[in-house]
């Protein structure tokens, strides 16, 4: 290719979103169930985060790390559904550059932290079977408080160098991006030059962030099997893994997207492009939508205060 059929786009001003490609007439259509599903995130979190706030009762290590989830799931989902619903609704698909360098941050720091927090509670529900004398004295407000800050760290310091390794490329193709954010890999896509770097850090990125996270939630969990078959009653095991169950929901609708939407990115080629931009969507808004829902439903501790608030407002 000559140069003069070359445009330089190093450092571009802005980057086009495209949103999805080839669903481009099914925009208004698409734009209800992200609504709907952005809804549930806002009302279902923040309403977690109201009852934490006013039943003390729900003042427990578990219910802080649902807190935390909560405000990880609220800034993930936020940082790109209001830029999708612009790109349906209004054809605004301008982002610039430095918007886009921390959207990309933003995403991609918060989907760790919420790999680092499903960690952290299943370490709460370790200690509150394995060592349920221990589990107050063990989880107190200030190692709680410290995980958290090990969790927002972690999440900030692996995905820091990500904005970095997308500034330092020449993007010399184009400055469009087929996607309805800014997602690393597609970054790189659109950089000249060899990437190997940025495409290798996304990988170690992907170990150190979820798959290390998975392993140790795994040993979690096989120590806690250990202790419920270890209990004298049937009766005893079931409650002790009912306990468990609202996690073990909320770690599948986690890990299952995330997992099925790397993979499709780096290995999916053959697939349609719509078909990655909507699993990478999905990925950002399911789990945010259904954690409350799936703690609201499972906690006894919620659904009764939830009562109490709807008894208190019909007698008013």
């Amino acid at each position: 290719m000559s140069h003069s059929n070359v445009t330089d786009f190093t450092n571009p001003s802005t980057i086009i979103l495209l949103g999805i490609p080839g669903l481009e007439a099914a925009y208004v259509w698409l734009s209800i169930p992200f609504c709907i599903m952005y809804a549930i995130v806002l009302l279902g979190n923040f309403f977690i985060l109201f009852m934490v706030k006013i039943e003390s009762s729900l003042h427990e290590p578990m219910y802080y790390f649902l807190c935390m989830l909560a405000i990880t799931d609220l800034v993930l989902s936020s940082s790109t559904l209001p830029k999708m619903l612009s790109i349906f609704w209004f054809s605004s698909r301008d982002i610039s550059f430095s918007a886009c360098l921390a959207q990309l941050f933003f995403v991609h720091c918060f989907a760790v932290m919420e790999s680092g927090i499903f960690l952290a509670m299943a370490f709460d529900r370790y200690v509150a079977i394995c060592h349920p004398l221990r589990h107050c004295t063990i989880l107190t407000s200030t190692v709680v408080s410290k995980i958290g800050l090990a969790v927002l760290l972690r999440g900030s310091m692996i995905v820091l160098p990500y904005p970095f390794l997308v500034r330092r490329w020449h993007y010399c193709r184009t400055n469009i991006l087929p996607h309805t954010h800014c997602e690393h890999i597609y970054m790189v896509k659109l950089a000249c030059g060899d990437t190997s770097i940025s495409s290798y850090y996304g990988l170690f990125v992907l170990f150190c962030g979820k798959s290390l996270d998975m392993f140790f939630i795994a040993i979690s969990y096989f120590q806690i099997l250990r202790a419920i078959f270890r209990l004298p009653t049937k009766e005893a095991r079931l409650k002790t893994l009912g306990t468990c169950s609202s996690h073990l929901c909320a770690i599948l609708a986690f890990y299952i997207p995330s997992f099925f939407s790397s993979f499709t990115q780096r290995f999916g080629q053959n697939l349609p492009l719509h078909f990655h931009v909507l699993i990478a969507n999905m990925y950002l808004l399911v789990p945010p939508m259904l954690n409350p829902i799936i703690y609201g439903v499972r906690s006894k501790q919620i659904q009764d205060r939830l009562l109490q608030l709807f008894i208190h407002a019909n007698r008013i």
